[in-house]
């Protein structure tokens, strides 16, 4: 057996994904929010793979002017990463909440009409 090959994270996560065509068969949506703010949509998707193991993508798109996406990013996210992605995530939140903005008022700007809401099947 050759030596091993270690990739980074970010290329990792490109190899190991189990559909890199988002419409493809191979997985399905099993649950969907989505967070509206401003000009950019967030969208949280809970996918199957048919091996019955789940992911998440979490879907960026920003419109431009005219309404039409101009721009569209994607992370998918696997299962052994979960806990320390919303580890890391919660840590520069807080960070900024309590460290770099203390003053905002994140509630009053957070509970607007932008808000999250479970997509429809």
């Amino acid at each position: 057996m050759g030596p091993k090959i270690s990739h980074p994270p970010h290329i990792r996560l490109c190899l190991k994904s189990p559909t890199f065509a988002v419409d493809s068969m191979e997985s399905r949506e099993v649950y969907s929010v989505k967070v509206r703010a401003g000009k950019r949509t967030y969208i949280f998707d809970v996918r199957a793979t048919r091996g019955r193991d789940y992911y998440i993508t979490i879907t960026e798109t920003k419109r431009d002017f005219s309404g039409e996406i101009s721009q569209k990013q994607k992370i998918f996210l696997y299962k052994e990463d979960f806990t320390k992605f919303q580890r890391a995530l919660d840590q520069v939140v807080n960070h900024v909440k309590t460290e770099l903005l203390p003053d905002f008022d994140y509630d009053r700007v957070g509970s607007s009409s932008d808000s999250a809401e479970p997509e429809e099947e």
